[in-house]
């Protein structure tokens, strides 16, 4: 097999009657070879002229770089062309079924990009002087209005730039109200099924971290939960729907007894498509959560910069939200920006991410409550769909019905020599980037598929046909199918655990 000048292996590649061969080129067709960029340039010369600037006298403090950059010298038609090769090898929710489970990769509108470019919106600078800036203050009082109205509670911090971001804002909060009781609690509760970052950002903010099991229909065991209650409790971090693609239908009862013991509720809004217009977490006690734009309003994936993990607040927390926040006054909105009564502070410099802002109203405006509700209820068909279509071949994790992602494990794989990870690389080869895998932690194996609402039956039937034959394939023995998957790719299966331990972060000339 061919080695490009990194070491890395590239997919062989036939002609049209299955002979295989290696092309001179090292191109496929109109799959075209494309080295790394450092390999493609010389950093001797440069794709544009500059004058000397020898005599320029610096202002940089001593600061200034005495070493050479490194960038490779391209022209244009090179550079252009390096990208779109790059551009043809990526996969992303514009090429196909993206199935990961809890990221939710749902289509964003080309009416929210339109939005987000316009001017006003797009160019706007956050030290721009506030009488200039009225519509952009508009705007987000008018998100905030509607975050609090999906949701059922009474304040909203816009500020928080993701999703774990907004978790570090809730529980900030969290500690600032039991600080001004007088509550010195230490430890925050996290079952098996929350995401990773909910343990992660309470041990950031200085809390111990005790797990709480879940049980075999794979939501949290309330008893456990009400054994580890007491007065040392700061919180309990939930995601509902939870990393198992179940709704925690004990929810309510589980709020009662946190408050009870004078807790706090937070919970992980990461899978709030699930229930968008269907439930309101205010309603079932909740006192702190974050939503994901990108996963529930359809704001890309950080969209080239921060993205975007507005936090709603209970009657309970209202007073401790971060500055800056909008009001509207008598002539018009303002930004409050001093630390003021109870807020824990500032969580970032500015206001936060004014294209994700745009994106999500936009969103919620052109689809309506009928439309936003809609969607999650077909988010959950899709994912049902799913679960129905391939629980008789693959193991279902779980009896019943699921939420937005359905959960597979790898029962139905023993004895056949194929892991979870050939399986997903196998998906590859499909056409389809690979659902997620290993997690949640509580099943072994793990393979957990979101396919969202955006997606029609012909996507999810073409979808499940193709999971169908691969796990078939598997079932039968096809072991060579796997075990050296993906071959159709344009690298074939590398050593993750090796790049892991041993990640060469820098491109070194041979």
């Amino acid at each position: 097999m061919a080695m490009n000048s990194q070491g890395r292996p590239t997919a062989a590649t036939g002609g049209s009657d299955g002979t295989q061969f290696e092309s001179f080129s090292g191109h496929v067709g109109l799959r075209l070879a494309e080295p790394l960029i450092f390999e493609l340039g010389t950093t001797e010369t440069t794709g544009v002229d500059f004058e000397d600037t020898s005599d320029l006298e610096l202002s940089c403090g001593g600061l200034e770089r005495k070493s050479e950059i490194g960038c490779p010298g391209l022209a244009e038609p090179d550079t252009v062309r390096h990208y779109t090769r790059l551009s043809r090898r990526n996969y992303g929710i514009d090429m196909g079924v993206f199935p990961l489970g809890s990221c939710t990769m749902k289509h964003n509108p080309r009416l929210n990009e339109k939005m987000a470019r316009l001017p006003g919106f797009g160019d706007i600078h956050p030290l721009a002087p506030k009488g200039t800036v009225q519509g952009a203050y508009q705007l987000m009082d008018e998100l905030s209005h509607w975050l609090m109205t999906l949701t059922g509670m009474p304040a909203v911090a816009l500020s928080p730039k993701a999703g774990a971001h907004g978790e570090l804002c809730g529980v900030m909060a969290i500690r600032a109200a039991l600080e001004a009781r007088g509550d010195a609690r230490e430890v925050v509760l996290c079952p098996e099924s929350a995401h990773g970052t909910n343990p992660a950002t309470a041990a950031f903010c200085g809390y111990k971290v005790k797990s709480i099991p879940a049980k075999d229909n794979g939501r949290v065991d309330l008893e456990a939960l009400k054994a580890a209650l007491d007065d040392t409790v700061a919180a309990v971090m939930i995601t509902n729907p939870n990393t198992c693609g179940l709704f925690e239908n004990e929810v309510r009862e589980i709020a009662d007894e946190i408050h009870k013991a004078g807790a706090f509720f937070y919970c992980d809004g990461a899978n709030f498509n699930a229930i968008v217009g269907k439930a309101r977490p205010g309603d079932l006690g909740v006192d702190a959560m974050h939503i994901n734009l990108h996963k529930t309003f359809s704001t890309p994936h950080g969209g080239g910069g921060p993205g975007s993990g507005p936090v709603v607040f209970s009657d309970a927390l209202k007073d401790f939200v971060p500055v800056p926040y909008v009001v509207k006054t008598d002539g018009g909105f303002d930004i409050v920006e001093d630390q003021t009564g109870k807020s824990f502070g500032r969580l970032t410099a500015f206001q936060g991410q004014m294209g994700m802002y745009v994106r999500a109203l936009s969103y919620m405006l052109s689809h309506g409550s009928d439309g936003l509700k809609q969607a999650s209820e077909d988010a959950v068909l899709n994912a049902n769909y799913v679960l129905a279509s391939l629980k008789d071949v693959m193991s279902a994790s779980y009896e019943g019905p699921c939420m937005h992602e359905a959960l597979f494990d790898d029962r139905f794989l023993k004895d056949t020599g194929v892991t979870t990870l050939d399986f997903a690389k196998a998906m590859i080869d499909e056409g389809y980037h690979p659902m997620t895998m290993y997690f949640p932690l509580v099943v072994h194996g793990a393979m957990l598929i979101e396919p969202t609402e955006s997606e029609s039956k012909t996507n999810m039937d073409q979808f499940i046909r193709s999971m169908r034959g691969l796990a078939e394939a598997a079932k039968a023995g096809e072991v060579e199918r796997f075990e050296g998957a993906p071959y159709h790719a344009p690298w074939s299966r590398l050593d993750e655990t090796q790049a892991a331990r041993q990640p060469i972060l820098r491109f070194a000339a041979e």
